[in-house]
């Protein structure tokens, strides 16, 4: 029988399914919230790590790197029966945050509406089997659950990415849902009222770039505790995430291809670009786009397929550059006059004080056009 080949992005369930496995096996004294497959002990340890700590079948991971004290609030409000809004700048991990919360407390996180300007109750709540409803008339048979729905019925979260990228009025579908745990379904009458179980809840997601676009109304706000998702501020931090992402998508058989000063002349660069300031104390002008971590991941990832395919396996700097500005020139051609001030300033002076790397990357400003 051929082997079962993951997809391209395996759900957080399917992807650490032995360690949630384990998890479960040893959390099944530890008290829990009611329908929540983990402990928010052992949700701490799935997304933090066990760090060795005896008990467990297996050492868990970090999977998440910033702010512990954060992820066990998030913890709190979700047992809280509490909405949890995850904001803060693109590229902060929120998505990948919610995802893990999602799959340790309900065992799932594709349960998920994708905000746009173009979502509509239909999307978030439910539809109708147009066939069924013709032939049978408004009947449980002929609908169709969308994600709060089913989240409502089975009892398990359901995540709402960029919230505040969708129209104010579809925001507010949210406001009795949220309140009462209540879905009306008018069209069934008398039957017409799906109870949430246990379990249900909401994790929402909004970029602070997005504010101001559909602010979310007061009376929605109420019904969510906000936590701010800061950017990684430590480039050593910012390495290892670098580093260990690019092993997981490029495949441990390719380690040949993880170079660990090439990974720290990139997290250094968009460290300094991010706080507008280089190591040195030099000030610098911040580019328009957005210099997250995951950027900086996307930048050494695709440096390392060009290597692959292209270059025989060796990474090239110049090839750094050109993903570089792939990501830095995104929202404003002016952002090319800011990179070239940064290696006309910091990195030609490191060229010249430290050599070696920083040099290949001073000559390779080139691509900088």
């Amino acid at each position: 029988m051929a082997e079962k080949k993951l997809s391209i992005k395996p759900p957080v369930e399917v992807l650490y399914k032995a360690e949630l496995e384990a998890l479960r096996e040893i959390d099944r004294d530890n008290p829990k919230p009611e329908n929540w497959l983990l402990s928010p002990k052992a949700v701490r340890t799935f997304i933090l790590g066990s760090k060795g700590e005896r008990g467990y079948k297996l050492v868990i991971p970090q999977k998440y790197y910033g702010d512990d004290s954060l992820v066990e609030r998030c913890i709190i409000t979700l047992a809280g029966n509490r909405g949890l809004m995850l904001v803060g700048e693109p590229g902060t991990a929120k998505t990948m945050l919610s995802e893990l919360l999602s799959a340790a407390i309900s065992g799932t996180s594709v349960n998920t509406v994708q905000g746009t300007a173009g979502t509509t109750d239909d999307n978030i709540k439910y539809s109708w089997n147009y066939a069924l409803l013709l032939a049978k008339g408004a009947t449980k048979e002929a609908l169709v659950p969308a994600p709060l729905y089913v989240g409502m019925e089975k009892g398990i979260i359901t995540r709402f990415e960029e919230l505040t990228r969708c129209p104010s009025e579809i925001q507010d579908t949210l406001i009795s849902v949220m309140s009462d745990k209540v879905l009306s379904i008018p069209e069934l009458g008398e039957e017409g009222f799906l109870f949430a179980r246990p379990g249900f809840n909401v994790i929402g997601t909004a970029n602070t770039r997005d504010r101001g676009i559909n602010e979310m109304s007061s009376a929605l706000k109420r019904r969510f505790n906000f936590e701010t998702v800061f950017p990684v501020n430590n480039v050593t931090l910012e390495c290892r995430i670098i580093e260990e992402q690019c092993i997981a998508m490029l495949g441990k058989e390719e380690g040949k291809l993880i170079d660990k000063d090439i990974i720290h002349l990139i997290a250094t660069t968009f460290h300094e670009l991010r706080e507008g300031q280089s190591a040195e104390g030099v000030k610098i002008d911040t580019p328009t786009a957005v210099m997250s971590t995951a950027e900086a991941v996307s930048v050494y990832y695709q440096t390392a397929l060009t290597a692959m395919y292209y270059d025989k396996g060796k990474l090239l700097i110049g090839n750094v550059v050109q993903h570089l500005m792939g990501a830095v020139v995104k929202e404003n051609r002016d952002d090319v006059a800011k990179l070239k001030s940064y290696f006309n300033s910091v990195v030609k002076t490191r060229s010249k004080e430290q050599g070696g790397l920083w040099n290949d990357f001073y000559e390779a400003r080139k691509w900088i056009k």
